[in-house]
């Protein structure tokens, strides 16, 4: 009697179980389908651009291999605000790198 519930309680676990993961694939989410980068150059077209947000869009295009917008962003922000984050300044050298740009990299990058 005892095995007889312990089988029926394990199976009826396993089948709640398979079910609740069989139903997180079908959840979506909904900041997927958001373009980060639409919504801050729409932003910054409206004339609120802040180094923050032009931080953001240099490592949008960074990450994404669009270096010669990247450029575009990094220079914004260099522009706006004095360089302090090393990690910037690397990427900032790379995306120079990736264009063949660097010489410039050395006069903007001192930290």
């Amino acid at each position: 009697m005892k095995f007889k519930s312990n089988l029926l309680a394990f199976l009826l676990f396993a089948g709640i179980t398979s079910i609740s993961f069989s139903q997180s694939n079908t959840k979506t989410d909904v900041n997927k389908d958001i373009d980060v980068v639409r919504v801050y150059e729409q932003v910054v077209q409206e004339g609120y651009g802040t180094p923050f947000i032009y931080k953001n869009l240099a490592n949008a295009y960074y990450f994404r291999n669009e270096y010669n917008q990247a450029l575009i962003w990094f220079e914004k922000l260099f522009e706006a605000e004095k360089n302090t984050d090393p990690e910037i300044a690397q990427r900032y050298q790379q995306t120079l790198k990736a264009i063949k740009a660097n010489k410039n990299s050395a006069a903007v990058v001192k930290i």
